[in-house]
């Protein structure tokens, strides 16, 4: 199956639209959302285009296909207007693989500092793309869609079969992971 990868929304509408529009271009069967959706949180600037009750309309249309993760900006009214459930965490095999999705803010203490229950962790959360391994466990962050942070591009990624790439929202690819 061939999933997008999509963390950090936080509420801009040309985030959102760039998502689906990959989504769509790319003939995904679903999208994985590692949280922040609406909210752009108090710690972050707010987004150009911060238009959360149009990121709800567009998401909620592809509400079948999304899988989502609850972010530390998330809220209970988050979770009333969008159609599609909102997980603190999930495993589950994608592609034969056993993956943890989560947004990434209690990683360590929701895993328990064992990782190697899994082939593969996906969050979100930091904002910058990270593809690194503990053990045999892949860590894969697809960074932001919306505010990229330590100077990385806003991205996202394509999980086709057995290869992940992260790219930046113009398409170009920055790196790929092959199992």
């Amino acid at each position: 199956m061939k999933y997008l990868i999509v963390s950090d929304i936080h509420g801009a509408i040309d985030s959102a639209e760039i998502a689906i529009d990959k989504f769509i271009e790319e003939k995904c069967d679903y999208i994985l959302c590692l949280g922040d959706i609406l909210y752009h949180g108090p710690r972050n600037d707010l987004p150009n285009s911060y238009k959360p009750k149009e990121v709800i309309k567009l998401l909620n249309e592809y509400s079948d296909k999304i899988i989502a993760i609850k972010g530390n900006c998330e809220a209970e009214v988050d979770e009333m207007v969008l159609k599609f459930k909102i997980n603190n965490s999930l495993d589950m095999t994608i592609n034969g693989l056993k993956c943890h999705l989560e947004h990434g803010h209690h990683l360590d203490e929701t895993l328990e500092g064992d990782y190697s229950k899994y082939d593969i962790i996906l969050y979100g959360h930091t904002h910058v793309p990270d593809n690194t391994f503990k053990g045999h466990t892949l860590l894969f962050n697809p960074g932001s869609i919306t505010l990229p942070k330590n100077n990385s591009k806003r991205s996202y990624a394509i999980w086709d079969n057995n290869k992940i790439t992260l790219y930046d929202i113009l398409g170009d690819e920055l790196d790929s992971y092959t199992y």
